[in-house]
């Protein structure tokens, strides 16, 4: 445990600084102070952790036995009468240990920082389309599109506010108003327009249309930031609503009944990898006997295991996403990694026999 809490800490810190990077410069560069920064970069931590527990486990494991081996205490312990199977018990409660670690993160810590960040994301998007608003000059948000402001007072009015939009090719608009403001909605903030007119110029025939208007609301949310904020992303949902109001999550979502059952599948299946790596890196290199050069071809084939493992991971991950229904995928590379690493353990056993049935062979001669 002293082991796996060292590199866990180890790569948590290389890839929270690797992303705290590229928020620091997006964020900084949107006019966003250091501690927005901070708490963006405190927000993805949990799923960071999420990506790096199997690997740490991975590595505490086979550092472990690989001390153990060349301090002859493996040697000793199979001397001694203990199997392969017994060796690997220690193993097995580690990785059932991170496994809990990982049950929590993903049905609990993920979902809540996710769903926070995504709250603090359309708060800053509302922010940066506010700083787009600067009176008594011609502003130019998007292409194709021109806003002007005579004046904004203290409350936050806007006074004898101009907006054109020619982004389509068939037809251009000029919004003039008295008065606006901009208010928040679910989908982003929406400048509310007061005593005014819309002209709608049409290309084709060049005719001109003219609407007076009390009151009129823009998607001023969609201009600035590329588009409303869109359907609820399902990572941000916990795993007991996707249990318990799974129909919720599709209104939300947009997602189907088996894309939603696979997403809760996938996170069913995560905290089995870091028992399942633990005992396939702990079994190959038992297969290792005493050497004064070390394991370092069982560490490597065991590194190899971790690659196709996560190879595997990658592929069910991708195959489930093409076949929502074929929910089961989710688990094949776990239970193909605990399956392999049992194999590998009764296959470590094997030697001691065979040298026992030669020996009682030559006895014989």
């Amino acid at each position: 445990m002293a082991l796996f809490g060292f590199f866990a800490l180890v790569l948590v810190s290389v890839y929270w600084v690797n992303q705290a990077v590229r928020l620091f410069d997006r964020l900084i560069g949107d006019g966003q102070t250091a501690w927005v920064v901070l708490e963006f970069t405190a927000l993805t931590l949990p799923n960071v952790i999420r990506l790096v527990l199997p690997v740490a486990a991975f590595a505490a494991s086979v550092y472990a036995l690989n001390r153990a081996s060349q301090d002859s205490e493996l040697v000793v312990m199979q001397a001694t009468g203990a199997s392969p199977w017994r060796l690997a018990r220690p193993v097995a409660v580690f990785g059932l240990i991170v496994g809990a670690l990982m049950v929590v993160l993903v049905n609990l810590l993920v979902p809540l920082a996710s769903a926070r960040l995504a709250e603090r994301q359309a708060q800053i998007a509302e922010n940066v389309t506010a700083r787009f608003l600067i009176e008594g000059s011609f502003q130019h948000p998007a292409a194709g599109v021109t806003i002007y402001i005579r004046e904004i007072t203290e409350l936050g009015e806007f006074r004898d506010l101009f907006l054109s939009d020619s982004r389509s090719p068939s037809h251009r608009t000029s919004y003039t108003a008295e008065r606006a403001l901009i208010t928040r909605s679910e989908t982003g903030p929406k400048l509310v327009m007061f005593d005014g007119m819309a002209q709608t110029l049409r290309t084709a025939d060049q005719s001109l249309a003219i609407t007076r208007f009390s009151d009129f609301t823009y998607d001023i949310g969609a201009l600035m930031t590329g588009g409303a904020s869109g359907p609820r992303d399902i990572d941000s949902f916990a795993t007991l609503t996707l249990l318990r109001f799974p129909e919720r999550v599709g209104a939300e979502t947009g997602l189907a009944a088996r894309e939603i059952a696979r997403a809760l599948h996938q996170r069913l299946a995560q905290p089995l990898l870091p028992l399942a790596v633990s005992l396939l890196g702990a079994a190959i290199l038992m297969l290792g006997g005493y050497s004064r050069f070390g394991l370092w071809r069982q560490i490597a084939g065991a590194v190899l295991g971790l690659i196709v493992v996560q190879f595997a991971l990658n592929a069910a991950a991708s195959a489930s996403r093409a076949m929502p229904e074929a929910w089961w995928l989710s688990y094949l590379p776990a239970l193909a990694g605990l399956g392999a690493a049992a194999a590998i353990l009764w296959l470590a056993g094997r030697p001691r026999k065979i040298c026992a049935h030669a020996d009682r062979a030559e006895a014989a001669a």
